[in-house]
């Protein structure tokens, strides 16, 4: 009990320091993961994604190992595949013990549903999501991994974010139940350990806005995958850009 609760404090001191107040909801659910699970923040196991955890696919692994599972087999199901359209649906089987007759899971992938930073390599994102499901169905976790979110996917076509006062339609909104912008762009600042600052600077510039809020989600959307596909293949020269919208420090006389 000790143990749990040394980590259930290291838990939320992390998650206030990288995702600032949480509702009570929030670190009561928190609480009961790690007491539950053993997960870990430190180590990624979990995100907060438009005010809900969700576990990774390293979260469910450590899960896997605590409780001694036996074996994950994946297999291609072929018939239901696309190679020319870059669509893969994989079946993946988890066996808890060595007479378990297995709890099987499905994932599928292609371009409309996976991150412009992972384009080519959907068959590796749809196998990861058929072994995540069928983990969660094995051990009976509740929570959806943020890999079958389809994080920085195209953008919705079927709703539409609803329009502000200002005749603006919402940059941060969540748009078909995906995660909001906000958690979108702060997820890449995390992955490349970006500035905030300078990223918000550089968006409001991209946007032609003064602030990042007063861009439309059509304009931040665009920033988002730019910033992705920049992150992904030069992240010194992003860091040059950014850097460049750092604003001098002042001189004291």
């Amino acid at each position: 009990m000790k143990v749990h609760r040394n980590i259930f404090l290291s838990n939320s001191k992390l998650a206030r320091a990288t995702w600032g107040g949480l509702p009570k909801s929030a670190i009561r659910a928190l609480r009961t993961l790690t007491e539950e699970y053993g997960l870990l923040i430190s180590t990624g196991d979990l995100q907060f994604l438009d005010g809900r955890w969700y576990v990774t696919h390293a979260g469910l692994l450590r899960i896997a190992r605590s409780k001694n599972c036996r074996g994950i087999r994946s297999t291609l199901v072929s018939r239901l595949c696309d190679p020319s359209a870059h669509r893969w649906i994989f079946r993946a089987t988890v066996y808890k013990s060595l007479r378990s007759r297995g709890f099987v899971g499905y994932g599928d992938a292609d371009p409309s549903n996976t991150s412009p930073l992972v384009r080519g390599a959907e068959m590796r994102v749809a196998e990861t999501r058929a072994v995540n499901r069928a983990l969660r169905k094995a051990y009976g976790i509740g929570l959806c991994s943020v890999e079958e979110l389809g994080l920085f996917s195209g953008p919705s076509q079927s709703v539409a974010a609803p329009p502000q006062s200002n005749g603006h339609r919402s940059s941060y909104g969540s748009n078909n139940g995906q995660p909001r912008l906000r958690d979108q762009l702060c997820f890449l600042i995390r992955q490349y350990n970006l500035d905030p600052t300078l990223v918000k600077a550089y968006a409001a510039d991209f946007c032609g806005t003064a602030t990042l809020k007063e861009a439309s989600r059509d304009l931040v959307e665009s920033f988002i995958s730019e910033l992705a596909t920049a992150a992904k293949n030069d992240r010194e020269s992003l860091l040059c850009k950014l850097n460049s919208y750092a604003q001098p420090a002042e001189v004291k006389a």
